[in-house]
C-alpha cells in the first residue's frame, strides 16, 4: 500500500501549517512519521491511501504487522497472444509481491483454444493472474495491474465502454473476482517492450511450453 503523510507542524512559538508529502510505500511513511514525532513539533499526523482513507500511526502499524505474513505490495503484469490462423491463444502473467520480508516472483502461462480475439486473450491473461492471486491467498489489499492492452486497461478503469458482449463479460468476471478477494486495483498501461516478460510467457504458451514458477528475488 502507498500513502501520503499529512501533518500539522507547529513551531515553539505556536505558529503552524499543514504539510503534505509525496506518495510512498506505507512502511517508509511510518518510519518517517515516527521520526517526525520525535521532533516534538507534530501537532497531528495522519496517512492517506489511494482510496482517500485516513490512517493513524497506530492503525498503520497494525495493518503492516498483519499483512507482513501474507502476500502484499502486489504487481500483476499480464499479456495475451492470439493466432488468427489457428484461433489459438497464449496467456501469460508475472506477479511480483512481498511476504515475510522477502520479495518473490510468480510466473504462469496457459494455452487456450476457446477464445475469439486478441482482446479476449488479454482479458483471459489478466484473469489467469487473479486466479493465481487467489491461490496465494491474497486479499483485502490494493494491487497494481499492468499491461500493454489499451482496450483492457481503459475498459477496466472506466475510461472506455465495453461495448462488445464477450469483452463486457470478461470485464464483469474480473470485477467480480476482484470484489470477491477485496483487491483494490490500480490500472496502468505500458508499452509492449516494457511488458516483455508477460509477452514472452504468452508466446511460450502458444508454442506449447508450459511455465509455472515461483522464486525468491535475490537482491545483489
Amino acid at each position: 500500500m502507498h500513502v501520503v503523510i499529512e501533518w500539522t507542524y507547529k513551531t515553539p512559538k505556536g505558529a503552524g501549517t499543514i504539510l503534505r508529502s509525496e506518495e510512498m510505500p506505507a512502511a517508509q511513511a511510518l518510519m518517517l512519521a515516527e521520526d517526525m514525532e520525535r521532533t516534538g513539533r507534530v501537532k497531528s499526523l495522519q496517512f492517506i491511501d489511494r482510496q482517500d482513507t485516513n490512517w493513524s500511526i497506530k492503525e498503520l502499524k497494525a495493518y503492516l504487522k498483519e499483512v507482513d505474513t501474507e502476500p502484499h505490495n502486489i504487481t500483476v503484469y499480464f499479456d495475451g497472444g492470439f493466432d488468427r490462423a489457428t484461433t489459438q491463444s497464449g496467456l501469460g502473467c508475472a506477479i511480483y509481491y512481498e511476504q515475510n520480508g522477502k520479495p518473490y516472483r510468480l510466473r504462469k502461462n496457459a494455452f487456450s483454444a476457446e477464445l475469439k480475439s486478441n482482446n479476449e486473450a488479454e482479458y483471459a491473461a489478466l484473469y489467469l493472474g487473479l486466479v493465481e492471486l487467489e491461490l496465494l491467498n491474497a486479499h483485502h489489499l490494493p494491487i497494481s495491474i499492468i499491461g500493454d492492452s489499451q482496450v483492457v486497461i481503459n475498459q477496466l478503469n472506466g475510461e472506455w465502454p465495453a461495448l462488445e458482449k464477450d469483452l463486457a463479460g470478461w470485464a464483469d468476471k474480473i470485477d467480480a473476482k476482484l470484489s470477491e478477494l477485496n483487491l483494490r486495483p490500480d490500472y496502468k498501461f505500458i508499452s509492449r517492450k516494457e511488458n516483455a516478460e508477460a509477452d514472452r510467457l504468452a508466446t511460450q504458451a502458444l508454442n506449447g511450453i508450459d511455465i509455472t514458477g515461483l522464486s525468491e528475488i535475490i537482491k545483489e
